[in-house]
């Protein structure tokens, strides 16, 4: 069984970017993460969180990376982002979307956005080659 846990439309205010601008003034982020699960029908059937994902415990996570130090890419934030992920046992895959409504570019433009997704097998792979 693959369940989900979903946390939609995070936002944060952070400093990154890779203007000058965006590291002095900051702007706004929105975050999306969606983890596919061992099977929740335990947490269901017994409603103790020990049988499930803290997604309190989530949030703070992100919440640190996204209000923290300073990085250039939306890459780098949505790397971290699925570090945190990783870090719950339960999560056997994720997909990060990191968006910037307010990406510099001169003209109209609703967001940039990277989104990334991986298995935790894959994401280990790709980490130990960094």
């Amino acid at each position: 069984m693959q369940d989900k846990m979903i946390l939609k439309g995070m936002r944060f205010y952070g400093f990154h970017g890779n203007l000058p601008a965006e590291k002095a003034l900051g702007q706004w982020f929105q975050i999306d993460a969606e983890l596919t699960m061992d099977d929740l029908s335990k947490a269901a059937a017994t409603d103790a969180l020990e049988h499930t994902l803290n997604y309190a415990a989530l949030y703070a996570g992100i919440k640190i990376i996204m209000q923290g130090p300073s990085v250039n890419l939306l890459e780098t934030l949505a790397g971290r982002i699925m570090d945190v992920c990783f870090e719950f046992y339960k999560v056997t895959a994720a997909r990060v979307r990191v968006e910037k409504p307010q990406a510099p570019l001169g003209g109209p433009l609703e967001y940039a956005a990277i989104e990334m997704f991986s298995s935790r097998q894959e994401w280990q792979e790709t980490r130990r080659h960094d």
